[in-house]
């Protein structure tokens, strides 16, 4: 499923001219916000219910070299997530512009409540629609 695609930016590109490390994750991160749109979490609801991600393991793994300019694209998949939806896994594989794959990031997450600043079980038509996300 193609979730999310954008070139790489100047401000993406480190001394070595080509896609600096961070920008990986940041890719990542936006097409994570992305498909959560498309199935109607928007980030308005995350105020709403008080709670947002909070991350525990954010793994990058780094196959080719990303210059600039080139269209990156995301697909992700939930490939570990808990019945209340509390605790979960996500994979992105990252994509060039010519289709060969270049990274993959790997995160481990859960719901912080942004009152509370503990961890929480998502509400359940939140929890609901989270896991309607494409998944193995």
């Amino acid at each position: 499923m193609q979730c999310f695609s954008a070139p790489v930016m100047w401000a993406q590109i480190d001394g070595n001219m080509h896609m600096r490390h961070s920008a990986y994750a940041d890719f990542a991160t936006q097409a994570r916000i992305f498909e959560l749109e498309k199935l109607g979490i928007t980030s308005d609801d995350f105020l709403k219910e008080k709670l947002g991600p909070i991350l525990f393991r954010e793994e990058t793994i780094y196959l080719k070299e990303v210059k600039l300019n080139d269209t990156i694209t995301v697909k992700l998949v939930l490939t570990e997530c808990r019945p209340d939806a509390s605790r979960w896994t996500i994979r992105h594989e990252l994509f060039r512009g010519d289709g060969v794959k270049c990274a993959q990031v790997i995160i481990d997450g859960a719901w912080l409540g942004t009152e509370t600043r503990k961890l929480i079980i998502p509400p359940a038509q939140f929890a609901t629609l989270f896991m309607q996300l494409p998944n193995e």
